[in-house]
């Protein structure tokens, strides 16, 4: 591909020879082999240090042990910039050259001189926003393409005033026309300057991307990760980052991009996981998604924790050794009333409901035992007997299940399972009834901010106060350890007047702290975990999908309210999703919120853009679609075929396929053998896609429009159609023209 470009700037005015091509190519691969040389003589030097640092050479235990953490993250990142280590050159009008890469490397035996720019330092921006208008100084960009530690091949863009012809786009088009592979490209070498402007933004709230298909915002949302993880890494690189995105296949395509960047303290994933240990096994109806969804249901969840906290139709009688008691209903009114005023969560605040109840019974219980022979005078036998009563009614299996009927331990789970299983607790909520379901605990992606927020609404349960203790006293047992350790260095770190150095003092909350750090699982694998984990920063993918609670979920993850959102509005499929970017945003970050936009499409090209944009012009009339930057050649097309012929067609479309190099998809309404739903298409890409029966896509559901407008905009080279119904109206111009030879499904039927 560089060559054949190359020879255009030749045809069209320049004067460069395939020869001169040549003796270019062999001196850049002998430029970047200098580099990995680099490369590994510096890996090989980190990992002596590290070594050395696990063996404890040298330095106090808290000096060994930063050492240690610091040179696993050298090693990591080393490891990782192998693969693509430097994939650019910059030329300045001035004759300088700057190698741009994933990481930066120096001669020290020069003063230190980079050889290879990190792609975030500010020396490295003009390799991304120089254009022929506003060159940067800069005269030439040149972009590698590697396989493994060898370049291939490359391609120049000649910058300012390209003359005699000369393109500067060339290296992008030789991008985005290249065949997708199963994962997401890394294409840190042709972020663009709209997009480089969004990536380096010095905004420190809520940044939210919109864009249309195929504009790179994904991209860009990874890419500015990576750019803030480099410029804010002692802020952030403690608590990572989550990248939240539509399902698993989108997940594991750009899974690839941030490692590959070598940033490896990210968690990925779906809003389904962002309660520890749940499982989705179920899908919600749109009335039932769109209540759960709103914030209207805060008020069922509080009004269906307060039904649990009930009142005895009849008193409970409690049988003592001595004598019977009973929980009448005026007992339990106050005691409910204490509780719920302590403003502590549910099982918290069963202590305040038992410790009122204990009182009442234990006074009933020593006016009847006591029978006149003794009053509060006689404090220490009043005390004395209130004691044995207190540790009776501790005892006492009455008693707890008088407590469990009245003010019982809940989970969210149960809690919440219970109700949409209970017509009766469902309106004593004031809940809609399209909540109501056979299998309670069949959870679904909307439920998971519904037991998030139980999860605060409810507090620990027993089994959790027990894991708590457990922990409390693993953390007291390290503190300990510490000390002691401590104790033993104490000598090596004391001044000539016999004084601890201060920065060598560990207080009561540095051993808290390190402690957790002392957790030798990855950061990734502990965040996961821990519902209760915090990030510095949180990404957030195809964002219109989110309803209103979603977001609440995501604000607590996220207490410093640091986000990067993308999104598209015309591609809201939610029927709970969002409407506005200020009706989600305004209610957390008022003020604290900066919206970009992005125009141009790099991936879907015009033929296949102008049948997208039928569709989007039906259902989102004032929405303008992205320019496309490129053509393709390859009209889209369409057949009609029948109920007998579709599998056949398919499987020609496939076979076809699969004889050429990238990647090719199915995409149709649920029940076609082998498609993918649209919704499970969102952020990905393919060279070829067919689209079967478009018109049951648009009836499936509330937002069919924005389902067909996905499908149709998932192809970066070639699309096709078959339909058993007829073509809907946005799509009439494909009806009579056939498919053209050689594309798959492409002959008449």
């Amino acid at each position: 591909m560089a060559g054949r470009i190359w020879n255009h700037f030749s045809r069209t005015g320049g004067n460069v020879s395939n020869q001169d091509y040549e003796e270019e190519l062999r001196a850049e691969r002998s430029y970047v082999a200098g580099l990995y040389s680099r490369l590994d003589a510096e890996r090989a030097r980190v990992k002596g240090e590290y070594q050395a640092a696990l063996r404890g050479d040298g330095g106090t235990l808290v000096e060994r042990d930063v050492a240690v953490r610091a040179l696993a993250k050298q090693v990591k990142r080393l490891d990782v910039a192998d693969s693509g280590l430097c994939f650019g050159r910059l030329d300045s009008v001035s004759g300088e050259r700057s190698y741009i890469g994933r990481i930066g490397l120096f001669d020290e035996g020069n003063d230190y001189e980079p050889v290879l720019l990190d792609w975030r330092a500010p020396a490295a921006r003009p390799f991304y926003v120089a254009t022929g208008a506003n060159p940067e100084n800069m005269r030439r960009r040149r972009q590698f393409h590697t396989r493994g530690r060898r370049v291939v091949d490359f391609t120049d863009e000649v910058l300012g005033r390209p003359g005699g012809g000369e393109r500067g786009d060339a290296a992008l088009l030789a991008a985005v026309n290249a065949p997708r592979g199963d994962g997401m490209r890394d294409i840190v070498a042709t972020i663009q300057a709209e997009q480089d402007d969004i990536i380096r933004l010095d905004h420190p709230g809520v940044l939210v991307i919109e864009g249309g298909p195929g504009t790179g915002k994904t991209v860009v949302a990874l890419h500015r990760v990576a750019y803030l993880l480099y410029t804010q890494r002692e802020r952030m690189e403690r608590h990572g980052v989550l990248v939240v995105g539509p399902n698993p296949a989108f997940l594991n395509h750009i899974g690839r991009v941030l490692p590959s960047l070598g940033e490896s303290d990210v968690v990925f994933a779906t809003t389904g996981d962002l309660v520890p240990g749940l499982r989705v096994t179920a899908e919600d109806t749109p009335e039932a998604a769109r209540f759960k969804g709103s914030l209207e249901i805060l008020d069922v969840l509080a009004a269906a924790v307060a039904d649990r906290q009930r009142l005895p139709e009849h008193p409970l009688p409690v049988e003592l050794r001595d004598v019977t008691v009973r929980i009448d209903a005026e007992t339990a009114r106050w005691a409910r009333e204490e509780a719920r005023a302590s403003g502590l969560p549910h099982n918290e605040a069963r202590a305040v409901f038992t410790e009122i109840v204990t009182y009442v019974l234990t006074e009933r219980a020593i006016a009847r035992i006591s029978r006149g022979w003794f009053t509060r005078s006689d404090r220490e036998a009043w005390e004395q007997l209130r004691e044995d009563l207190v540790a009776e009614l501790a005892q006492n299996a009455d008693f707890t299940a008088a407590l469990d009927q009245l003010w019982p331990v809940l989970t969210p789970q149960a809690l919440l399972a219970q109700l949409y299983t209970s017509p009766e607790r469902l309106r004593a909520a004031g809940a809609d009834p399209a909540l109501l379901r056979a299998e309670g605990d069949a959870w679904t992606v909307s439920d998971v901010p519904l037991l998030d927020e139980l999860v605060d609404l409810l507090g620990p349960a027993g089994q959790a106060d027990r894991a708590a203790e457990r922990e409390r006293e693993a953390e007291a047992e390290y503190s300990a350890g510490v000390l002691e350790i401590l104790q033993v260095e104490r000598h090596d770190l004391m001044d000539d007047e016999d004084h601890l150095l201060a920065q060598d003092l560990l207080y009561a909350e540095d051993l808290a702290e390190r402690f957790v750090e002392h957790d030798t699982r990855a950061l990734v694998e502990r965040a996961v975990e821990d519902r209760d984990w915090t990030y510095r920063h949180v990404v957030v993918d195809e964002a219109q999908e989110l309803s209103e609670m979603d977001w609440r979920v995501l604000m607590r993850r996220c207490p410093n309210r640091s986000f990067t959102v993308v999104g598209d509005l015309a591609q809201r499929r939610s029927v709970a999703g969002a409407t506005s970017w200020g009706r989600m945003l305004d209610r957390y970050v008022p003020g604290r919120w900066a919206y970009r936009s992005l125009s141009v499409n790099y991936r879907t090209p015009a033929e296949i853009m102008a049948v997208a944009a039928a569709v989007l012009a039906e259902f989102a009339p004032g929405v303008q679609p992205p320019e496309s930057v490129r053509a393709c050649g390859v009209r889209p097309w369409a057949r009609p075929v029948t109920d007998g012929e579709l599998a056949d067609a398919i499987e020609e479309f496939v076979r076809e396929e699969a004889g050429r190099e990238g990647t090719s998809a199915v995409i149709g309404p649920p029940g076609v053998p082998g498609a993918l739903l649209p919704s499970q298409t969102k952020g990905l890409e393919f060279d070829a896609v067919l689209v079967v029966d478009p018109g049951r896509i648009l009836a499936d559901g509330p937002r069919g429009a924005a389902e067909l407008y996905v499908a149709l905009t998932r192809a970066t080279q070639r699309l096709g159609v078959l339909h058993r119904d007829p073509l809907p109206r946005a799509l009439v111009g494909l009806a009579d023209t056939g498919a053209p030879a050689g594309t798959g499904s492409a002959r008449s039927a």
